[in-house]
């Protein structure tokens, strides 16, 4: 078995690295892999990791202070982190973040690979090579060379699967009682939304055995809930924190052309909205001929037949899709269950395999449904020459392979396997180049780390003053998530958790996004960066300072809500407590004014007069142009002219800020602010002037999670805030990410049943084992 898995794992990391550099992509070339949410949430998240376990993170397991004016961080890290690989960033250095992502995904895949050749021979015996290849076939399916290999978090189900079969295989025979729940448990925080598929892919094998018993069913059941349940410390807040995030884009399900399906049976497709199933073709073909395969008992043959083509089924039609994606619809890719389909294609070839190598008539059979699907793809419009030639190729392969493993002889043998693996090294390589060349033309890129981050981090390491003052690296983005990848703290974060709060906060004062609201930018504005203490930010090429800050915790009269309108302009002044915008309704502001243009919706650029174009890029509700500076108005009479498409606003679309208004308005809150501030992973400890009243706030969102002096904390314009008393010499907030009590909890309870059950067993096995005598030497007498 170890020599299976070891061949398996080296079979799809070369076949990966061989793609990635045919495609001249990172590592191996200049071209960025760091392709939409690889660049723009993995390698950031990663990055902050790092930090984190080498401490020079801002913040820890329960706040991130480097992201979005602070944010909850154990729903990311049970999102994106969580997985056991993902420490292995601590061993490279930081600024090889790229790369080290890079190995994780090889890695995981390689060892997805293993773990399937070592589940196909623990199912059924059969020849240990064949098994290498079916379980590399898995590892380098098309859904994991297109689609996992920059969502590196999926890649933890591909694992999941064989294992998950594997914890199958030990409750249907009664053994490893304890272990078993503890593999559940650690595929499920690795990665909860694909084991959740995973799971039940491996409910559908276990049943493939035949309809199990009441006692079956229990071990099972009672299996999966113990695991879940010793997860629960990270699935509860991750749960939670997807409850207060602010919604997505949702799109209704629409089943793909049955032409399009078959596309991506062949290698070099590509597709975002379609089922990559592609698999090495010696696989299909085997899979393909089990019908046809006499040695295999019938039933067998049937129920693997009748499987696969009810999972096929299941992808296509609605209510089953909500089904395999936890009843939603997933933003973005609605086929993320493909990788289980593959899994049991390749467990349907083996099953043939295992009772002997297919013959002339069953390969027939498989090349003829082969043919059918190959024919059936022409109408899908997905699949070029090259991946006809590649598939017929495979196909060609394949059959040689098998003819030549057939005839017996061990140089046969040989030729035979190394054919059927060199085939599949080959399609697989291909299809990783295609699909690197592909996703660059057809998503978002973002560099690998590069002189642009070295200097942005340097200058951004260079000011920082945390917990003092804030540094935002600014603008223009490297990615969404800046301030983790270069350092700072700033407004930028992007996440499946992105706050509602968060979104809905900075919206009212200027803030831009995109991805619907969950990927927020960095707002350069001088009324937001006083309010949120941002004393240095990047902009263009360099780093500017800004000496109207306000501190941390400020404090403001009264202990009344903040209730903001339309305007963003007039929603800073609320915040800011002074008037320091004028709003023209010819558009021309005053001489010495800071320009600033909100047009949300509006995609073009905008000028001052005959200044430099600035860009905005609207379209509401996916993308929101922020409030932007144009400039300071140097001349009478110039106005802002846009040019572009979009809707803009009737009157007050421009803001003239007055600095000297800003600059006193500052001066008064800061008086009364806090005299000292003390920053922790889970909270804040603000000094007070003595004597203060009214309202504490603290220059971060208010989302679920704070208590103050005790207490929820209260919200003061969306946020933290708490109500001060004179002779209160100082405040104190707490956070704790919602979820964190009540999943120790069940995981206790679990930890503690699972214990419970194992001692009981112990207690059960000691009684009906047979008791054991003493061996009695007979006296010299004969006697005892």
């Amino acid at each position: 078995m170890p020599r299976a898995g070891a061949l398996a794992g080296l079979l799809t990391a070369l076949a990966l690295c061989a793609g990635d550099a045919v495609a001249r992509t990172f590592p191996f070339g200049p071209r960025t892999r760091g392709v939409n949410d690889l660049g723009n949430q993995f390698v950031p998240f990663h990055a902050h990791l790092w930090d984190l376990l080498h401490g020079r993170a801002d913040g820890g397991l329960p706040l991130n202070w480097s992201s979005g004016y602070g944010t909850s961080f154990l729903p990311d890290l049970g999102t994106y982190l969580s997985s056991p690989f993902a420490l292995l960033v601590v061993v490279f250095p930081r600024d090889d973040i790229d790369l080290a992502v890079y190995v994780i995904t090889v890695l995981k895949m390689a060892v997805a690979a293993a773990a399937m050749s070592l589940l196909l021979l623990v199912r059924r015996p059969g020849p240990w090579w064949g098994a290498a290849v079916l379980g590399a076939s898995y590892a380098l399916c098309g859904w994991a060379v297109v689609e996992a290999s920059y969502n590196p978090m999926w890649l933890d189900g591909l694992i999941a699967l064989p294992l998950l079969c594997l914890v199958g295989e030990w409750v249907r025979t009664g053994r490893h009682p304890v272990l078993a729940p503890v593999v559940v448990a650690v595929v499920w925080v690795a990665n909860f939304y694909t084991a959740y598929m995973a799971t039940i892919g491996a409910a559908l094998v276990l049943l493939a055995h035949g309809v199990p018993g009441w006692r079956l069913l229990g071990r099972a059941a009672r299996t999966v809930l113990l695991g879940v349940g010793l997860a629960a410390p990270v699935l509860v807040p991750v749960l939670l924190g997807s409850r207060h995030a602010h919604p997505g884009w949702t799109r209704g399900f629409t089943p793909a052309g049955w032409g399009e399906v078959a596309a991506r049976v062949l290698p070099a497709t590509y597709g975002f909205f379609t089922p990559a199933v592609f698999l090495g073709t010696s696989a299909l073909l085997l899979a393909a001929a089990l019908p046809f395969h006499r040695r295999v008992p019938p039933r067998e043959r049937w129920t693997w037949t009748g499987l696969v083509a009810g999972v096929v089924l299941s992808l296509q039609w609605e209510p089953t899709h909500l089904v395999w994606h936890v009843f939603a619809t997933p933003n973005g890719s609605p086929y993320r269950q493909t990788f289980v389909l593959a899994g049991l294609v390749v467990l349907a070839a083996w099953t043939g395999v295992s009772y002997g190598w297919p013959g002339w008539r069953a390969l027939a059979g498989g090349t003829l449904v082969l043919g059918v699907i190959a024919a059936g793809a022409v109408s899908g419009g997905l699949a070029s020459g090259w991946a006809y030639a590649l598939f017929a190729a495979g196909l060609a392969a394949g059959v040689g392979g098998v003819a030549l493993v057939r005839l017996g002889a061990r140089r046969y043998g040989v030729a035979g396997a190394v054919l059927l693996a060199g085939a599949l090294v080959g399609q697989a390589a291909a299809t990783t180049a295609y699909a690197d060349r592909e996703r660059v033309a057809r998503l978002d890129d973002y560099p690998a780390w590069g002189a642009a981050h070295e200097a942005r981090a340097a200058a951004v390491a260079d000011a920082d003053g945390w917990p003092r003052h804030r540094t935002d690296p600014g603008h223009p983005q490297l990615t969404g998530n800046d301030p983790l990848l270069v350092g700072g703290q700033g407004a930028a974060y992007y996440s499946s958790h992105t706050p509602a709060v968060l979104t809905r906060t900075l919206a009212a004062l200027g803030g831009g996004w995109t991805s619907n609201g969950r990927n927020l930018q960095s707002l350069d504005n001088p009324v937001t960066d006083a309010l949120f203490g941002v004393a240095a930010r990047w902009r263009g090429t360099r780093l500017v300072r800004n000496a109207d800050v306000l501190p941390l915790v400020t404090v403001r009269p009264g202990t009344g809500e903040l209730r903001y309108g339309a305007s963003p302009f007039r929603n800073q002044e609320l915040l800011l407590g002074s008037r320091v915008y004028d709003l023209p309704a010819d558009g021309a502001c005053p001489v010495g004014s800071d320009v600033h243009v909100w047009a949300p919706d509006f995609t073009g650029t905008a000028r001052l007069g005959a200044g430099a174009p600035v860009e905005l890029r609207g379209g509401l509700p996916k993308r929101r142009a922020p409030m932007t500076p144009l400039g300071t108005q140097r001349t009478a009479g110039a106005r802002v002219v846009l040019a572009g498409r979009g809707a803009v606003p009737s009157s007050g679309g421009v803001g003239c800020l007055d600095r000297t208004r800003l600059a006193a308005a500052v001066a008064r809150l800061r008086a009364a602010g806090a005299v000292a501030v003390r920053v922790t992973a889970g909270g804040v400890r603000a000094d007070l002037p003595p004597g203060t009243r009214g309202t504490a706030v603290l220059a971060a969102p208010r989302i679920p999670g704070w208590r103050c002096e005790g207490l929820p904390a209260g919200s003061y314009g969306g946020l933290v805030a708490v109500a001060v008393t004179g002779g209160r010499p100082a405040v104190e907030c707490r956070f704790r990410p919602p979820g964190l009590r009540a999943g120790t909890a069940a995981g206790a309870l679990a930890l503690a049943a699972l214990v419970a059950l194992r001692t009981a067993g112990r207690l059960r096995a000691t009684k009906t084992s047979p008791p054991h005598h003493r061996a009695v030497t007979p006296t010299a007498g004969g006697k005892a």
